[in-house]
């Protein structure tokens, strides 16, 4: 005959499981007993979330064709500024094709990719550029040396 199967860690390991579940049950019936249970949750007109209903007077109606979901298409965007700007280069990674302008009128920090030059730059180097709307900010295009 063989013996049990159930060894010594099977047992205390399916104790534990046991336990955790008489746990949780008990910690439900507690917020039962006590009105914290509350299975729904809503949004305020600020956007935080609440146990408590929105007053029906601050509602809001919302035309769903108004909403734009994406990115703008390149000929949409609005071009900011054309005129040429000056700067100078404070960071440029040749290996990697990208760098950092500082801007000398408004000390702004703009990215520069490798795309984006005329000519070839380097560090400390003095340059004009034009700006253009990037998916993360504003990006130097059109970069050249004085």
């Amino acid at each position: 005959m063989a013996g049990s199967q159930e060894t010594f860690g099977k047992k205390e390991r399916e104790k534990k499981r046991l336990k955790k579940k008489q746990d949780k049950l008990l910690k439900k019936e507690e917020r039962k007993a006590s009105g914290q249970e509350n299975e729904f949750i809503y949004v305020d007109e600020f956007g935080q979330l609440t146990d408590t209903p929105m007053d029906p007077s601050k509602k809001i109606k919302v035309d769903a064709s108004t909403i734009e979901i994406g990115i703008p298409k390149k000929e949409d965007r609005e071009v900011e500024e054309v005129a040429d700007k000056v700067g100078k280069v404070s960071f440029f990674d040749t290996s990697k094709g990208f760098g950092f302008i500082i801007d000398t009128t408004s000390q702004e920090k703009y990215f520069v990719h490798v795309s984006g030059l005329l000519e070839e730059i380097k560090e400390n180097d003095k340059v004009t550029f034009e700006l253009e709307r990037g998916l993360k900010g504003m990006n130097a295009v059109r970069v050249k040396k004085v």
